[in-house]
C-alpha cells in the first residue's frame, strides 16, 4: 500500500471550539494582552499545580525572562544539555551568562552525573530539558541544586502534563517554562508560559514581560485603568495576546484527551517496533515508566547501522519516498557552527549526544492521525528495516 497524500510530521488539533474562542475575542475588540490572557494563566496553573503563572509570546521569551529575573552576576554559569533546540542555549548567552554543557543519558535527558562534574562556585543555574515529554531525573537534579544552592529553570517545552514521582512538571523547579508552538501538545500558534511557586519571581517576570512597566499595565485602556504608568525595570516585549490565549483556553479543555491520543499512538509504535531488527526503541518512548508520565510530544526511534545497510539519513529519505514526514530532534548544540566557532566544541566533547543524534529520527505522533495513518507508518518502517537488513 502506498499513500497518495503526504502524511505531515505534525499537525495542530484545531476544531470549531478554537475557532469560536478566537472569533469571540476578535468580536470583543480586545486583541492584545487582556482578560483572556489572565483567564488562561489562572486555568493553566491548575493543570501543573503551580501557584503562579505568566503567559508570554514564546517559550524562548519565558526562558530569557526566567534567567533575567534571578539577578545573576554576569560571570555566572548555567549548565544545560547539548541535546536541545538552540533557544535553550541562546538565552543563556543573551542574558550575559556563561554556557556550560553536560552530556546526556541514553534516554536523551541530561545526566546528573555529568552535571555534578561541571559544578563549581560560578554555577548558579541548571536548565534540565524534558526531552520529548519524558521528565528528567529531577530527584537527582534537585539534590545537586539543594547541595550547591543552584537555581533550577526547567525547559518543559515538550512536557505539558508530564509527571515525575507523582508531581506535575511545572511545580518542581524554581521556574518552569512551557511552549505552545504550533507542533506542541497544546498550541496558541506561538506562545509560552512561565510557572513558579515564588511570588517575587512571578511579579518580576510579569513586569519584565511588558517593557518593565509597573503592574497590570495591560489595564491602561480598560474602564478600570489609568493613563499613568511607570517603567520600573529594563523590560522586553514578550507579552502574550488575547487572540493566542483564546486558542489556549479551548485547547486546555481537551488537554487530557489529546494526551491520551498521543499515548495510544506511542503504545502502538512501541508494541510494533520492539522486536524489529535494526530499530532501537529508546527509553523515552516507553509508556511503562513507574515513576513518570511521559507527555509524548515526540516519538523517537534509533536506526542501528550495524544491523541495517542504511543509516538514519537514508532511512528518512526512504520514509519520505513513502510520503511520510519525519524530523530530527535535535542537532545538538555543540555541532552547530556558531557554537563550534565560539567555544571550540568538537563532536567527541559530548559523545552520547553525538551518537544519539546520528541514529535518531522522530516519527509522526499527533492526535489528528487516523488508525490508517498510524499503521501506515508502522508498515513502512517495518518494510524499510526488512529491505535493508544486512
Amino acid at each position: 500500500m502506498r499513500r497518495k497524500k503526504f502524511l505531515p510530521f505534525a499537525l495542530p488539533y484545531i476544531t470549531k471550539d478554537e475557532i469560536k474562542e478566537v472569533v469571540d475575542t476578535l468580536k470583543s475588540n480586545w486583541l492584545t494582552t487582556g482578560p483572556k490572557v489572565k483567564e488562561f494563566e489562572e486555568k493553566f496553573k491548575k493543570y501543573v499545580d503551580a501557584k503562579y503563572t505568566v503567559a508570554v509570546n514564546s517559550a524562548t521569551a519565558g526562558l530569557h525572562l526566567s534567567l533575567v529575573s534571578l539577578n545573576l552576576k554576569k560571570e555566572s554559569k548555567v549548565i544545560t544539555t547539548p541535546y536541545t533546540f538552540c533557544s535553550t542555549a541562546n538565552v543563556v548567552l543573551e542574558s550575559g551568562l556563561e554556557l556550560v554543557l553536560a552530556d546526556i543519558k541514553e534516554d536523551y535527558n541530561i545526566n546528573p552525573i555529568e552535571i555534578e562534574k561541571k559544578i563549581d562556585k560560578k554555577v548558579k543555574v541548571i536548565i534540565p530539558v524534558h526531552f520529548g515529554g519524558n521528565p528528567c531525573d529531577m530527584d537527582e537534579i534537585c539534590k545537586l541544586s539543594d547541595k550547591n544552592k543552584i537555581f533550577i529553570v526547567e525547559d518543559a517545552a515538550h512536557a505539558f502534563l508530564a509527571e515525575y514521582n507523582g508531581r506535575k512538571i511545572g511545580s518542581i523547579g524554581n521556574l518552569t517554562v512551557f511552549s505552545f508552538y504550533a507542533t506542541k501538545n497544546i498550541t496558541t500558534g506561538e506562545g509560552g508560559m512561565v510557572t513558579t511557586n515564588n511570588k517575587k519571581l512571578k511579579d518580576k517576570i510579569s513586569i519584565l514581560s511588558l517593557h518593565g512597566i509597573s503592574k497590570d499595565a495591560w489595564k491602561r485602556y480598560s474602564e478600570e485603568g489609568n493613563w499613568y504608568y511607570e517603567v520600573t525595570h529594563l523590560g522586553y516585549k514578550y507579552n502574550m495576546m488575547d487572540i493566542q490565549a483564546a486558542l489556549g483556553l479551548a485547547q486546555l479543555k481537551k488537554a487530557y484527551k489529546l494526551l491520551k491520543l498521543r499515548e495510544r499512538i506511542a503504545n502502538i509504535y512501541t508494541k510494533e517496533f520492539k522486536n524489529i531488527d535494526g530499530i532501537k526503541i529508546p527509553y523515552t518512548s516507553l509508556s511503562s515508566q513507574k515513576n513518570k508520565r511521559n507527555a509524548f510530544h515526540l516519538y523517537v526511534i534509533r536506526i542501528d547501522d550495524k544491523v541495517l545497510k542504511i543509516g538514519r539519513n537514508r532511512f528518512i529519505e526512504e520514509l519520505k519516498k513513502e510520503k511520510i514526514g519525519t524530523s530530527v530532534h535535535f542537532i545538538p548544540i555543540h555541532l552547530h557552527p556558531f557554537y563550534r566557532k565560539k567555544f571550540g566544541f568538537k563532536p567527541d566533547d559530548y559523545p552520547i549526544a553525538t551518537k544519539l543524534y546520528q541514529e535518531s529520527l522522530s516519527l509522526p505522533i499527533y492526535p489528528k492521525m487516523s488508525d490508517n495513518d498510524i499503521y501506515y507508518v508502522v508498515e513502512k518502517v517495518k518494510q524499510i528495516a526488512k529491505k535493508y537488513k544486512k
